[in-house]
C-alpha cells in the first residue's frame, strides 16, 4: 500500500516531465508494430533486464502484461527495419522518424526494449522515473530506454528519432 502511494505520489510529480502517454497514432493501441524476429531479451544489457523484470513484475501487481516485442538488434537487424520504414512509410524523412541508424540505435546497444499492450506502456510510462526505464520519443509509445539511475528524472521526449540522424551519411 505504501509503495502504490509513492508510485502514485511520484507519477503525480512527473507531469512536466513524463509527458502523458497519449492513443497511440501508429500501430495498434494493443501491441506495438511488428519488429524484426529477434529473441527479445537475448543479449540486452544486464541492468536493462534487471529493472525490466521489476517493472514487469510491478505492472503484473497492477493486473497488466507487460512484454518485450523487441529488444536487442544486431547491425544487419537495424538496416533491414530501415529499409522496411523506408517501404512503410514512403520516404526517407519519414522513416527516419522511427528507426535510427545502427550506429545511435539503443536496440543495438542492447540498452532500449518495445513493448507490447499499450495499456502496459502507458503504466510504464508514468512510472518509468521509478522504474529507470524512460520513454525517449514522443511518437513510439512502445520503446523505452535505460537512462539514468533508478529515481532519476528521465531526459525530456525527442519529437522522434529524426534528429539521431544528424551527420550520418544519407540522413
Amino acid at each position: 500500500m505504501v509503495r502504490t502511494a509513492a508510485i502514485g505520489a511520484l507519477a503525480a510529480s512527473l507531469a512536466g516531465c513524463a509527458a502523458a502517454t497519449p492513443e497511440p497514432s501508429h500501430g495498434s493501441p494493443v501491441s506495438a508494430p511488428a519488429r524484426a524476429a529477434t529473441r527479445a531479451t537475448s543479449g540486452l544489457d544486464p541492468e536493462l533486464q534487471r529493472r525490466f523484470d521489476a517493472a514487469q513484475a510491478a505492472a503484473a501487481a497492477h493486473g497488466l502484461s507487460l512484454t518485450i516485442t523487441s529488444g536487442r538488434r544486431t547491425v544487419e537487424e537495424q538496416e533491414e527495419l530501415i529499409a522496411e520504414a523506408i517501404a512503410e512509410h514512403g520516404s526517407v524523412t519519414e522513416a527516419h522518424k522511427y528507426v535510427l541508424p545502427p550506429q545511435r540505435s539503443a536496440h543495438v546497444a542492447g540498452t532500449a526494449v518495445d513493448v507490447g499492450d499499450w495499456k502496459a506502456a502507458a503504466w510504464l510510462a508514468e512510472h518509468q522515473v521509478d522504474l529507470g526505464l524512460c520513454r525517449t520519443y514522443a511518437n513510439e509509445w512502445w520503446h523505452f530506454e535505460l537512462v539514468g539511475a533508478v529515481g532519476e528524472p528521465c531526459p525530456p521526449m525527442h519529437p522522434d528519432s529524426s534528429s539521431g540522424w544528424a551527420g550520418i551519411a544519407g540522413g
